[in-house]
């Protein structure tokens, strides 16, 4: 359980056979990895099967770290391949749910948004996003898989950015 001075921040890379989820601690300046790793659903399942395990998945994580926030990334949306958004959608939508039904406040950031917080360029190639995270989080070793990299960056830039959005 976090201590009464620390708040964590559960930051989401929602997927619909991968979700990459990454729980940071904030006590001062400090900026501690509490947990990080991914909800998989099983390729060959029904899509309801998969939201079904997405949620399960997502909704154990925030019951034993108990996040204060959840930051996830936006959908985007690629006109040669509107199915994929839409599939997309069921799943950043039952990730949704879990922190509603958790009490847990969500803003959402955009991939660009994130990697202009992290690196400068909201253009950032995947390698430079992952050094910025190493280097941030002072980790021994890039974070893997990539899912997992990407929920790290969009908790850090909740951690950037939560402050001022809460008071826009």
């Amino acid at each position: 359980m976090a201590n009464q001075t620390a708040t964590r921040i559960l930051g989401i890379d929602p997927g619909l056979n991968t979700t990459g989820y990454a729980v940071i601690e904030l006590a001062g300046a400090n900026i501690e990895v509490v947990e990080a790793g991914v909800v998989r659903s099983r390729q060959r399942d029904e899509l309801a099967l998969k939201v079904a395990a997405i949620h399960e998945g997502i909704a154990d994580v925030i019951r034993s770290l108990q996040p204060s926030a959840m930051a996830i990334e936006e959908l985007y949306s690629h006109y040669d391949r509107p199915r994929t958004s839409i599939l997309m959608g069921h799943a950043r939508g039952v990730i949704v749910l879990a922190a509603t039904q958790a009490e847990i406040p969500v803003v959402h950031y955009s991939a660009t948004q994130v990697k202009k917080i992290l690196t400068g360029s909201g253009r950032a190639p995947k390698s430079q996003m992952q050094d910025a995270i190493q280097r941030e989080l002072r980790l021994k070793k890039l974070p893997e898989p990539a899912d997992v990299a990407d929920a790290l960056a969009i908790a850090l830039c909740h951690r950037y950015l939560g402050n001022r959005l809460a008071e826009a």
